[in-house]
């Protein structure tokens, strides 16, 4: 503590402390600094010891009435924040400097030192320099409370399709993920049938739903549940569910001939028709000769024809049935990939009892014996090689299949064998074993930096490898 003299009184030479006769210089209190310390604490009415609310999911600060406001340690927002609190208290002071003073960072204390100056007995000016101690006391915010409760919503989008396969959701979560979509939501569910997506506000909602219809081929439905209504205000408040059904066909490629359909939702509904068989029907086909079909002419009206498939001539064999000499004879797509003693999956519709409107009604000549799928390779040295990965959204799950893992290292491969199907999804570059089998594989250029991927709301992520 130590006091000013004011210019208009002070005069040359000493006087004595008119308490304790130290020799002082002249001052209008005439006081020495320790006399005059005993009598006036110009602090006083100042807390030394205040609250601040701190919400430790989302890491802000409480700004009194109702603000949450993100600030770093020791920096200015902070201080200001800090120092806001004591505005009531200090309208009788000057404030002349304010710090803030090392503490533990988990000891949930911050210090702040601050000098302030009060006019005191006769125009003496005094300045005092003295420590306010601010304890952190947790207190979970409006939004993070609402996020915890996970029944604090206003809408839902509940997204479904009737597939026995999840690669569909595979891909939508990494579009989802790479736009940012999730970050507002208040709680992901997945279940057997989909994936639920849960808001604080229907606007929010909407915008999801508006991306779903950009991105896949779907249609929805809205309605909503009136929860309450206030009579004085004329207010409502809804509940909004939002039903988005995808369409179940995936690919839609025709196996002999190369010709692609584009089958957009409207045209889809306006037509509907299902799948004749599942993943689940796939079997193991071995190639026993290959022939490629070159030159081959398509018919008015077979539309466009895919530029990146071969067409071939193959004889395969069961490899459940490698004891007999029974061989089956079929056209393929994949004689860009196919070479003899390949392992290949296929659909067997020889064998198969299929009950299906539409393919009864075809000639029998032209239903192929053996629709080959997709080259099959060593899963476990493929996954033992491969170097990348991608990011997950933060959900709850419910009603899992024990299939799940193997439907989504179907999907991995998928991106590995597709390009196009990869240039929406973020990649991310991890070490692994280099050995090559020949499988397809995704090029460094394609790949971004690693992140660290327990960040639930999907971080900003890095900038994408260049030249």
């Amino acid at each position: 503590m130590e006091y000013m003299q004011n210019p208009a009184t002070s005069t040359h030479g000493n006087i004595l402390c008119c308490t304790c006769g130290v020799p002082v210089q002249p001052n209008p209190a005439n006081m020495c600094v320790s006399c005059l310390r005993s009598q006036v604490d110009i602090s006083e009415g100042i807390p030394k010891q205040v609250s601040v609310h701190f919400c430790k999911q989302c890491e802000r600060y409480l700004q009194p009435p109702a603000t949450w406001v993100q600030c770093a340690l020791e920096s200015r927002e902070l201080l200001a924040l800090c120092l806001k609190k004591l505005k009531g208290s200090m309208s009788k002071v000057r404030l002349i400097d304010a710090g803030f003073l090392w503490t533990e960072p988990h000891s949930k204390r911050i210090k702040m030192k601050l000098t302030v100056q009060k006019e005191v007995m006769n125009g003496a000016i005094l300045q005092q320099v003295f420590v306010v101690e601010f304890v952190i006391q947790s207190q979970m915010c409006n939004d993070c409370h609402r996020v915890e409760a996970k029944d604090y919503w206003k809408a839902v989008i509940q997204v479904r399709q009737k597939t026995v396969h999840k690669k569909t959701f595979y891909y939508l979560e990494q579009l989802i993920l790479k736009h940012k979509l999730h970050q507002n939501t208040l709680r992901i569910k997945e279940i057997h049938e989909g994936i639920d997506f849960y808001y604080g506000t229907k606007q929010h909602a909407q915008k999801m739903v508006d991306f779903l219809q950009c991105t896949v081929p779907c249609r929805s439905k809205a309605s909503q549940r009136l929860i309450s209504h206030d009579v004085h205000s004329n207010s409502y408040n809804y509940k909004s569910t939002f039903s988005v059904e995808i369409v179940p066909v995936c690919k839609v490629l025709h196996p002999i001939k190369l010709s692609i359909a584009e089958v957009d939702g409207n045209t889809f509904w306006r037509n509907p028709f299902s799948s004749l068989c599942s993943p689940r029907q796939l079997e193991e086909f071995i190639v026993m000769d290959i022939d490629i079909i070159r030159d081959q002419k398509l018919g008015a009206g077979a539309g466009f024809r895919s530029n990146k498939h071969t067409l071939a001539e193959v004889w395969v064999q069961k490899t459940s049935e490698m004891n007999t000499g029974q061989q089956y004879h079929c056209r393929t797509f994949l004689g860009h990939l196919l070479n003899i003693g390949d392992l290949v999956f296929g659909f067997d519709f020889a064998n198969a009892n299929i009950n299906d409107e539409f393919l009864n009604k075809m000639n029998p000549h032209h239903v192929p014996d053996v629709v080959l799928i997709k080259k099959s390779y060593n899963r476990t040295k493929r996954v033992k090689r491969r170097n990348w990965k991608l990011q997950e959204m933060d959900r709850d799950r419910e009603g899992m299949d024990s299939t799940d893992e193997r439907q989504y290292q179907d999907f991995l491969e998928d991106l590995e064998e597709d390009e196009a199907l990869r240039k929406n999804v973020n990649i991310f570059r991890v070490e692994s074993d280099t050995d090559d089998e020949g499988a397809p594989r995704i090029s460094l250029m394609e790949m971004l930096e690693d992140l660290s991927l327990n960040d639930a709301t999907g971080g900003s992520g890095a900038d994408m490898m260049t030249d």
